[in-house]
């Protein structure tokens, strides 16, 4: 059976703030974070890899928000919740089994990264501040590949981010562009021949534990 590790965090923990895009900050509620990729170890791969490709999601990003970042509001936990892609990465050689602190991200990068083309021959998609952003003069562009957690800071639940390796019968995925994370799920699927995944949390809600 495929498994994924991490030294960064432990699956399940809290993720450290060097790994989020935000930390709290008490004068302004946050305030950008250092914004690392984690390490992530993966093993046990089918011998019949031939490439991987790595997601991270938060699916507890709410579905409406008036509320959010609204002083004097919440974000009440039986809001409906979807999915924000943090990070999407693609066509990493079948010889690769490690990702190193830092190595694909080591700061906030105002308008995105640049993209899609990336270490060790992957690309990399475009995350969900593209969309976070989008009316935004000073921030708003294309942000690809990881950009780490920055929760409303008045939700009312812990969020969880989920990364998850993919072992795939296909060297490079059939996408063109830019691609973000409904994308690539789907071109996945039918090439996928094992996967592993590991959980970290996050809030910046001074009201919730952790």
């Amino acid at each position: 059976m495929m498994k994924l590790t991490s030294t960064s965090f432990t699956n399940g923990g809290k993720i450290p703030g060097e790994f989020s895009f935000c930390i709290p900050d008490a004068a302004h509620h946050v305030c950008l974070g250092k914004n690392i990729n984690p390490n992530l170890d993966w093993s046990d791969a089918p011998a019949a890899t031939k490439s991987f490709a790595i997601i991270c999601h938060d699916p507890d990003v709410p579905s409406e928000g008036s509320d959010v970042n609204q002083e004097g509001r919440t974000v009440p936990a039986a809001l409906p919740r979807v999915d924000f892609f943090h990070w999407v990465l693609i066509d990493l050689p079948a010889t690769l089994n490690s990702i190193k602190e830092g190595e694909f991200c080591s700061d906030v990068t105002p308008r995105g990264k640049p993209g899609p083309q990336s270490l060790h021959g992957s690309r990399q998609g475009i995350n969900n501040y593209t969309d976070w952003f989008a009316g935004d003069n000073d921030m708003r562009g294309d942000y690809f590949g990881y950009d780490g957690p920055c929760p409303p800071w008045n939700d009312e639940i812990i969020h969880h981010y989920i990364f998850t390796v993919y072992a795939l019968d296909i060297e490079k995925l059939p996408l063109e562009g830019k691609f973000g994370g409904p994308e690539v799920r789907a071109a996945l699927q039918g090439h996928i021949l094992a996967e592993a995944s590991l959980s970290g949390t996050y809030t910046l809600n001074p009201r919730l534990p952790g």
